[in-house]
């Protein structure tokens, strides 16, 4: 089983920059899947962001420009740095890894979650 540990929320003012980083409990021979969700206040789950297996990344219409996803190291994980943040960037941000691990095992995890708060 691969476990998903999520870091990097908190509370920051409009324009502001958060980091959030999914760590992966370990190495894994592939991550097929990787992508960012995201829980809105009073809404559904949503799609955020996520990078193919080839490195191309894709970005929901509401985040481009402004959010960049990257791949970390040795297939340990996934980053998104959100830059310009907004009032409505407020929300719970979920991490997702799929793929096979070094025992040539399908995976496919979410991460806890965490809060961003966007606020004056």
């Amino acid at each position: 089983q691969i476990h998903l540990e999520e870091s990097g929320g908190g509370s920051v003012r409009p324009g502001g920059s958060l980091r959030l980083s999914c760590a992966a409990s370990r190495s894994v021979m592939s991550i097929e899947t990787m992508d960012w969700y995201r829980e809105r206040p009073g809404k559904q789950r949503e799609f955020v962001a996520l990078m193919t297996s080839r490195n191309i990344p894709d970005y929901a219409d509401s985040v481009k420009g402004r959010f960049i996803i990257s791949r970390d190291g040795a297939n340990r994980g996934t980053s998104l740095l959100m830059n310009n943040l907004r009032p409505e960037d407020t929300g719970v941000y979920y991490c997702h890894l799929a793929g096979v691990t070094s025992q040539f095992r399908g995976y496919d995890s979410w991460g806890q979650g965490v809060q961003v708060t966007v606020s004056s």
